[in-house]
């Protein structure tokens, strides 16, 4: 090992460390689980002055887990779309870039955050050009119904996204399989054919897996003969995608039990659509607000689809206040609506809770609201059921005081697929801890936003190394951290 370079274990990160440029900083304690990994850092670092509660205004624009995908579906219309409200975030970017390399020209519209795809000279990509973008996103997978529909062939790079349990595509493959496809593995990426085309089929997840069900519909809508996939997912963002399509012309009904029914067509539009808000970064700030005793409104936020974090949050003992969006009025302008949530003085309170499918407690929700968490009184436990390897960040959160016990067990009623395996999904956490500052290495995108609440809950100076990782999912986040009187900057 290199003098001053300390070792690093990360074992969620979401995108391989190598694919970084870091240099060496100062000898420093990095929290994590698994894979040591030598790391040299100093550009990528927010220093974090903690203490003083977050207190203002900001917006969210168009969920991630949406928007990416409603990009994608672009690709099987015939005609221009538009997408409005898009986050200015990097899996957005990616996103871009791949359409681009497969012919759909992509422009800024008249509105900021409009995104138009024109559609009409989708082409073959080298696998060179498209392997740039290997280990960056994991959204190239759900490119293959799409491609094969409109060239007959496919390509899909080594994937990326955030390292928080295996996430195999095994449920996309058998289910492009089931379609028609012939999947041929090759050491550069997957090729996909479609020799004798694609065709509607019966299909059951074993999981109710977001990017299957993604795959399964973006793959479906243009099938020949009717596809009837068992076990769904139906979060919001997979709802709002169904949306999109049937503007395009397809013919999707959603059944009782989550049986999604599809009926191929034999050709989609162009769609305009606004996506619904982020109800993740909504959520995150939420959480932030509640771990400094701060007061944040977030404008966009809506409470439909996030009923089940406000449960959560007021029981914790954190209050909120919904703004319904009030449209212009002659000599008056609209006013969007959104969600206030401040912390109202006083104690907080410790709950149990197991994340789950919607309409479930959401597995993204619960790394931000654990910091909150530790500042309840009594003992909290989160039982994580949807990933398996989510709770390494906690050993971050325990160096700056915190006190959580993560375990094997199922610590829960929730049926889970980790019950009696060597996979610690269930944390304990008791409280209320005083924090304090220290160095951390983000790990992924939701840890890291987490971390970075811990940095602005603590006393004293944090630096957060690798928080370039949060804009995957945050849009501005620093200038929204400014606007709400937090004290962080760049070195």
């Amino acid at each position: 090992m290199l003098p001053g370079r300390q070792r690093a274990n990360r074992d969620d990160g979401c995108a391989p460390l190598g694919q970084r440029q870091w240099s060496i900083a100062r000898p420093l304690t990095f929290h994590s689980s698994t894979d040591a990994l030598e790391v040299a850092l100093t550009d990528d670092v927010l220093v974090v002055h903690g203490g003083t509660p977050l207190q203002g205004q900001i917006r969210v624009r168009g969920a991630k887990n949406l928007v990416s995908k409603a990009m994608v579906a672009a690709l099987l219309g015939d005609s221009p779309s538009r997408l409005y409200d898009v986050p200015r975030i990097r899996d957005v970017e990616v996103v871009r870039g791949l359409l681009d390399l497969h012919g759909v020209r992509v422009t800024d519209g008249d509105e900021d955050g409009e995104l138009v795809f024109d559609p009409a000279n989708v082409e073959s990509a080298s696998t060179d050009e498209i392997n740039v973008h290997a280990g960056s996103s994991r959204i190239p997978i759900l490119f293959c119904g799409p491609l094969l529909h409109r060239l007959g062939h496919a390509f899909i790079p080594d994937l990326g996204g955030c390292h928080i349990g295996p996430r195999p595509i095994d449920f996309h493959m058998q289910a492009l399989r089931e379609f028609g496809a012939v999947v041929e593995k090759r050491p550069e990426g997957l090729h996909l054919t479609a020799p004798n085309g694609l065709h509607g089929t019966k299909f059951s997840l074993p999981y109710p897996s977001v990017g299957a069900t993604e795959q399964v519909l973006l793959t479906a809508v243009m099938a020949d003969g009717v596809t009837e996939l068992r076990n769904a997912a139906v979060e919001p963002e997979i709802i709002d995608l169904i949306c999109i399509l049937q503007k395009m012309g397809a013919i999707i009904k959603v059944h009782t039990d989550r049986v999604i029914e599809i009926q191929g067509v034999p050709r989609l539009g162009g769609y305009h659509h606004r996506p619904i808000p982020d109800r993740i970064e909504a959520a995150s700030w939420a959480a932030a607000a509640l771990a400094t005793r701060g007061d944040v409104e977030v404008l966009g936020a809506q409470q439909v689809d996030m009923m089940t974090f406000l449960n959560v949050f007021r029981s914790v003992g954190g209050a909120y206040e919904v703004t319904d969006a009030r449209p212009p009025r002659l000599g008056s302008a609209g006013q969007e609506g959104g969600i206030r949530f401040w912390h109202p003085g006083g104690e907080l309170k410790s709950v149990a809770l197991e994340t789950d499918v919607h309409p479930g407690f959401m597995t993204d929700w619960q790394q931000p609201l654990v910091v909150a968490l530790t500042q309840a009184r009594g003992l909290s436990i989160v039982h994580e059921t949807v990933y398996e390897q989510r709770l390494g960040y906690t050993e971050a959160l325990n160096s700056m005081g915190a006190n959580i016990q993560v375990y094997r067990d199922c610590l829960g009623g929730t049926p889970c697929r980790f019950g009696r395996r060597n996979f610690k999904h269930s944390a304990v956490i008791a409280g209320p801890s005083k924090l304090h500052a220290a160095d951390l290495v983000i790990p992924d995108l939701r840890a890291g936003f987490s971390h970075l609440i811990a940095a602005l809950a603590a006393e004293g100076t944090s630096r957060v190394y690798g928080v370039d990782l949060i804009n995957r999912g945050y849009e501005d986040f620093e200038a929204k951290l400014a606007s709400l009187g937090a004290h962080a900057e760049r070195p």
